[in-house]
């Protein structure tokens, strides 16, 4: 038994507690005990406010090469993708083994203790199988290992460069050609680390047709396993959708049935009314990424609307623009107070669940995410004696940190009671190096 004293915790409720014991047993939390004024002679003190492990719930890894590299000059998604395809191209199953591991390390210093890894670049840079089929999803899952932390690997079905058209350029590498071959590779990608899980993608209605969408989505289902998609990320895709379906993006993954608890619809920036009705009788999560939705100029969804019609949020950092949940979370907010000249849609616990439990949730880790008992020993611990948090009040400690702190203001983190970070440095990754050094081998 591992006892640790938090200073201020939260566990779930409008406000943080004060003097919180948490007591660990074989990874697992064996006691919570909140209103110990002082700390166990044995236990170890976390200084500052500490949170359960963030859930990072949509990565595409690869993209964190793409940083400061893909900001320059104007276009749009459309434009930045080419940029995207250019950096797909040059990754094999070695150079995305250390360019994921330093990215997820990046993530763990950041308080994520789950990823969710939407992986669809599959094959040689031809299109060509790797020897093992899934080598490049197994160094992802190993990534995670050497980095200490959770992963789902989400993989994604992609058939088509476009609704009607083969696959092109970088993405011969993404297909599988036939959804019959993506099943028979997903089938032998069986992630009996205890770390990792695997899940299912359709990766959008661009790139998967409805009856290819259906079957992936039956897949997912058979095997009680998270199915995601990108979703109405682009009016265009909208228009596209309709012109060839007579359908939305969102009514088409319904027909195909796709819709339940276990989907999460990614960005689901461009909704109509029936569309988020159908996601909230579905109790889906929609996962947004704002800082990457306003790095590629995606827009702004309509996230209330979402929530009280009874969607659950996620937050992803998708191309990795930044890595940074504090950001994630406080932009939903403050987006939607940019679009609606309004105040307080989201209130900081809100937020937060988003980011922990309902996070976890969408990526099949419904036991994490919690600081209680039975739930995994994941602790995040953000200081509060930076300058960013100068003058934090217990009392509004929640407020505090999830609209100023920021990735640097975490000092610890644990995953199954084992300590990832410890003073702000990552216990096993030497980050800054590692990361240019991957990313130099992939941008040349």
């Amino acid at each position: 038994m591992t006892a640790y004293w938090c200073a201020l915790a939260w566990l779930g409720g409008e406000r943080a507690e004060s003097g919180v014991l948490v007591e660990v047993e074989d990874g697992t939390i064996a006691a919570v005990t909140p209103g110990e004024d002082s700390p166990p002679r044995d236990a170890t003190i976390l200084d500052g406010l500490t949170l359960p492990g963030l859930a990072n719930a949509h990565s595409h890894a690869f993209q964190r090469a793409l940083r400061g590299r893909a900001q320059r000059g104007r276009g749009s998604f459309w434009t930045w993708r080419e940029e995207m395809y250019r950096a797909a191209e040059r990754i094999d199953p070695d150079t995305y083994l250390a360019l994921a591991r330093a990215t997820y390390a990046e993530m763990a210093m950041a308080g994520v203790t789950t990823v969710g890894e939407f992986h669809y670049l599959h094959h040689g840079p031809d299109g060509t199988p790797y020897e093992d089929p899934n080598a490049m999803g197994r160094a992802l899952i190993r990534a995670a290992a050497e980095a200490g932390i959770r992963i789902t690997l989400i993989d994604a079905c992609y058939l088509h460069g476009g609704i009607d058209r083969p696959p092109e350029g970088a993405q011969v590498r993404f297909s599988d050609g036939t959804v019959e071959a993506w099943v028979e590779r997903v089938n032998a990608l069986t992630a009996a680390d205890p770390h990792a899980r695997t899940g299912a993608a359709i990766h959008s209605i661009r790139a998967v047709d409805p009856d290819s969408a259906r079957t992936v989505a039956g897949w997912a289902r058979e095997g009680g396993r998270a199915l995601h998609a990108h979703v109405s990320e682009q009016p265009a895709e909208n228009e596209a959708c309709l012109e060839a379906y007579g359908r939305t993006p969102t009514a088409l993954l319904a027909d195909a049935g796709a819709l339940d608890d276990r989907f999460t619809a990614i960005h689901a920036s461009h909704l109509t009314d029936s569309d988020v009705g159908l996601l909230g009788a579905a109790a889906a999560h929609v996962c947004v990424c704002p800082t990457t939705e306003r790095d590629l100029a995606d827009g702004i969804g309509r996230m209330r609307p979402l929530v009280d019609a009874g969607v659950r949020l996620a937050f992803g950092s998708d191309s990795h623009a930044v890595i940074d949940p504090f950001e994630e979370a406080r932009a939903v907010e403050l987006d939607e107070r940019l679009a609606s000249g309004e105040r307080g849609h989201h209130g900081a616990d809100e937020l937060l669940r988003a980011a922990t439990a309902e996070g976890h949730a969408s990526l099949g880790w419904p036991e994490a995410g919690r600081i209680e008992v039975g739930a995994p020993a994941d602790l995040v611990t953000v200081g509060l004696d930076g300058v960013r948090l100068a003058g934090t009040d217990s009392d509004t400690a929640l407020e505090s940190v999830v609209f100023a702190a920021t990735a640097g203001d975490v000092r610890h983190v644990l995953v199954d009671g084992r300590a990832i970070v410890e003073d702000g440095r990552h216990a096993t990754v030497e980050v800054p190096r590692e990361l240019d050094d991957a990313i130099r081998s992939v941008t040349g």
